[in-house]
Parts: C-alpha cells; sequence; structure tokens
C-alpha cells in the first residue's frame, strides 16, 4: 500500500489513493493511510458473515465514489458478488509467478521445488484464487542459501516497483476506453 500511495505522489500518476480500507486493525497500510492524510476504515471480519463483511467494504467504496480496487496484502477471499461488483476494475499484487503457486507459502513452496527463480505478478481479480488474467510479471533470482523470510524481502522489492507501474497502466487503459470519465466517473 506505501508503495501506491508513493507512487501516487507524482505528477504525472493517473491514480489517486482515495480511500484505504482493511478487516485487520493492525494493517500496516492503515497507518500509512492516515499519516499521508488518507481516509482510512477498518471493518473487521471476524464474526462476520462473508457477504455482510464485503457488504459493507461495497457500501464505503461506493461512498467514496471509488473506481478501482488495488490489493495489498488483503488476506481474505471475497465473495463471488463483490468480485462480480469490480470484475476489471479490482487488482491484487500475489508473490509468485502465476499461474505458479497460487495461494500462501509461495516462497517455501518456490525454494521446496529447487526453482531458479520466484516473482511477483499483478493480476485481475476474479472468483478463482489468484486465477485472474496476469498484467504483468518480475522474476527474482533464488540465490543460494535463501530462505523463504530473505527470498520474501526481495520479492518485496519487485512487488514494490511492478504494481504502482502496472496499476498506472491499467488506469489510463480504462480510460482511454472510455470505462471512466476525466473526472473519475464511471
Amino acid at each position: 500500500m506505501a508503495a501506491l500511495i508513493s507512487a501516487s505522489r507524482a505528477d504525472d500518476c493517473p491514480y489517486e489513493v482515495a480511500l484505504v480500507v482493511s478487516n485487520r486493525e493492525d494493517a500496516a497500510g492503515i497507518e500509512v493511510a492516515k499519516a499521508e492524510s488518507i481516509p482510512a476504515f477498518v471493518i473487521p471480519s471476524k464474526g462476520l458473515a462473508r457477504d455482510k463483511h464485503d457488504s459493507l467494504v461495497s457500501e464505503l467504496l461506493g461512498a467514496h465514489d471509488i473506481d478501482f480496487v488495488a490489493l495489498a496484502g488483503y488476506m481474505r477471499i471475497l465473495t463471488p458478488t463483490f468480485v462480480l461488483q469490480w470484475q476489471g476494475r479490482m487488482l491484487n499484487i500475489h508473490p509468485s509467478l502465476l499461474p505458479d503457486y497460487k495461494g500462501l507459502d509461495t516462497h517455501a513452496r518456490a525454494l521446496a521445488d529447487r526453482q531458479s527463480h520466484a516473482g511477483c505478478s499483478v493480476h485481475l481479480v476474479t472468483a478463482e484464487l489468484d486465477d485472474g488474467p496476469v498484467l504483468g510479471q518480475t522474476r527474482v533470482a533464488i540465490l543460494p542459501g535463501d530462505t523463504p523470510e530473505t527470498l520474501a524481502a526481495r520479492v518485496r522489492i519487485a512487488e514494490h516497483q511492478l504494481y504502482p507501474r502496472i496499476l498506472s497502466q491499467w488506469v489510463m487503459r480504462e480510460a482511454v476506453s472510455g470505462r471512466i470519465s476525466a473526472d473519475g466517473s464511471s
């Protein structure tokens, strides 16, 4: 989230981070958003039915006239209804070279399989976990002696470079195709 916010401050960036939402109070993105004077909300998911939680998030996004959703560390599976509502307008960053290593423990799995490279992917979100069309990827070499933690640290650097670039390209593509107007309305 911090990388997306930082990139959005550039004069030529086509997107603005207008809202940050998390289901966890301890999410680092909430504190970063507050420090940057970006509205930030926590909608705890514990004890809420998945559809109720997603409905509350959807209401919040609508109240803030959000055009795109960029998931960054949002470790919760979204309902098909929510995903359909944001189809083509919701992106996610995943710490593997999709379609390899969907889900969790991506770095440990790549190491266990003795891969030469790991990496990250930005993809459109679909109802299937980590299965949407890949919009961009960055490969990261696996070094001798790597652990899941050391590999994750290097992949995170790649994520911070890849995600803002791909989000910018996607927002511009959608604006050019006429899906959003210059004032941000759909």
